[in-house]
C-alpha cells in the first residue's frame, strides 16, 4: 500500500491538472446527483477538488433507479437542477438515451463489487462457492437487498441460477432508497446484499465478504454531464479528477477498483 505522503502527492498532481483544465474560469456551483456507491469515495476526494479549483460542489444522493422520490430519474424529470450525474452505468447510459445527458460525457469510473453482510458479532456463514451461499440463503429467516443494481441481479438473476427463487419469495425483500446496512445493522434482516463500497460505510455490521466468482456480478458506476448543465466545464474538471489517478486510493479503499482512462467494460 502507498505511504501517506505518496497519496498526497498522487493528490497534489491529480488536482494541478484540474486546475490546468479549468484555467482561470470563475468559481462555479456544481451539482451533483449520485447514487451510493461511490458515495465514500466521493466524499473523501470533493474538498480536495472544492479547495483547489474553488467551485463548491453541491450533492443530491439518490437510487440510480427506481421510483422512489429521491432515485435520480425521478429528480430529473420533476425539473431539479444537475450539472454531472454519477450513478450505475447502464443506467446513466439509459439517461442518455432519453437525452438527459450531454452525448459523449459518459465517463466510466469504478467497477463495484456485490457484498454480503451480517449484524456486528453475528456469526458469519460460509459463502466461498456458490452451493454455500445457497445453503447460507436457504438457512437464514430473512433477507434484505437494494433497490439498485446489484439487488435487481439478486432477486432476479442469483436467486433463479441457485434454484432457490421460491424460497426466497417470503424472506426477501427489496429496500427502497435506505442503505441494505442499516437494516441489517437494525436486526430487520439477517443476511444483507449491497455493493461493498455501500456496506463498508455502515457502523453496526460485518461484511462477510464478496460473492464468490461464479455468482458475482459486477456494477461499473460512470458518470456524465446533464443535459441541463449550467456549469459544464466545471462539472467535466470534477469528472476527469474522478477518473484522474489521483483518486485511485480512495476509490481502493472505499471497496471499489478505479477503471483507468479508456478502460473497458
Amino acid at each position: 500500500m502507498k505511504s501517506t505522503s505518496a497519496t498526497f502527492r498522487n493528490l497534489a498532481l491529480g488536482l494541478l491538472g484540474v486546475l490546468w483544465l479549468t484555467g482561470a474560469s470563475d468559481a462555479a456551483e456544481v451539482r451533483v446527483m449520485i447514487s451510493g456507491g461511490l458515495t465514500a469515495a466521493y466524499q473523501a476526494l470533493v474538498p480536495e477538488f472544492e479547495k483547489a479549483t474553488g467551485h463548491k460542489v453541491l450533492t443530491s444522493f439518490g437510487p440510480s433507479m427506481g421510483t422512489t422520490t429521491n432515485a435520480i430519474p425521478v429528480r430529473l424529470e420533476r425539473g431539479e437542477p444537475a450539472d454531472v450525474l454519477i450513478m450505475v452505468g447502464y443506467a446513466l447510459t439509459d439517461l442518455a438515451g432519453k437525452g438527459k445527458v450531454v452525448a459523449g460525457s459518459q465517463v466510466d469510473l469504478t467497477r463495484s463489487p456485490i457484498g454480503i453482510a451480517v449484524k456486528s458479532g453475528a456469526p458469519k456463514p460460509d459463502i466461498s462457492s456458490a452451493e454455500a451461499v445457497k445453503r447460507a440463503l436457504l438457512a437464514a429467516k430473512t433477507i434484505a437487498y437494494s433497490d439498485s443494481a446489484s439487488g435487481v441481479y439478486v432477486s432476479t438473476e442469483m436467486f433463479d441460477k441457485l434454484g432457490i427463487a421460491d424460497a426466497m419469495k417470503d424472506k426477501a425483500r427489496k429496500i427502497p432508497a435506505t442503505p441494505v446496512g442499516e437494516i441489517v445493522a437494525h436486526g430487520e434482516a439477517e443476511l444483507g446484499f449491497q455493493q461493498i463500497s455501500e456496506l463498508k460505510p455502515v457502523q453496526g455490521i460485518d461484511i462477510v465478504g464478496p460473492l464468490p466468482n461464479e455468482l458475482q456480478k459486477i456494477t461499473i458506476f460512470s458518470a456524465g454531464i446533464a443535459t441541463v448543465s449550467k456549469e459544464p466545464d466545471a462539472g467535466r474538471a470534477l469528472i476527469k479528477f474522478l477518473a484522474s489517478p489521483a483518486a485511485r486510493d480512495t476509490i481502493i479503499a472505499s471497496g471499489m477498483e478505479p477503471i483507468p482512462a479508456g478502460g473497458a467494460n
